[in-house]
């Protein structure tokens, strides 16, 4: 079997976060499970619950944040996959051998406290690839990092 285990979450970079969290309630019927502020990425994270999986809205908290540059490249919209995995330094391992370029040499804490690193978007075909660990038992798992695009 793969590395991937599911689909942690989708990462959707928005202009405007406010007005994305009551896009994202109304559309959901519920509010966000999990906010925070990730300051060594310059980037607010709002997650909603959806099934199994979440959706990660991240909004930027200074102008040279990763967030804030792809948006100024691309517009809202999605920036990253995250696929869930059981141990984030094996399928970094794993996928530098096959010959993708990782952009976090090393897992690295993420948002929600899980570990996480990122995968070039060459390696996903023009997406961004997020590996996220699940946090131990007893954590308060709600996301992963919005870690920095090329």
């Amino acid at each position: 079997m793969g590395m991937l285990r599911k689909i942690d979450h989708v990462g959707i970079a928005v202009g405007d976060l406010e007005a994305a969290i009551r896009l994202y309630t109304q559309l959901s019927g519920k509010a966000a499970s999990h906010r925070s502020e990730v300051p060594e990425d310059g980037v607010e994270v709002a997650i909603f619950e959806v099934g199994e999986s979440r959706v990660e809205l991240l909004g930027a908290t200074r102008p040279d944040s990763a967030i804030s540059r792809f948006l100024t490249r691309r517009g809202p919209g999605l920036h990253h996959v995250a696929f869930g995995v059981e141990d984030v330094q094996d399928a970094l391992d794993h996928y530098q051998s096959l010959g993708m370029r990782p952009i976090d040499p090393a897992p690295r804490p993420g948002a929600g406290g899980r570990l996480v690193a990122f995968l070039h978007p060459e390696a996903g075909d023009g997406v961004l690839i997020e590996l996220c660990q699940p946090e131990p038992e007893g954590g308060a798992a709600n996301g992963g990092s919005p870690a920095a695009a090329p």
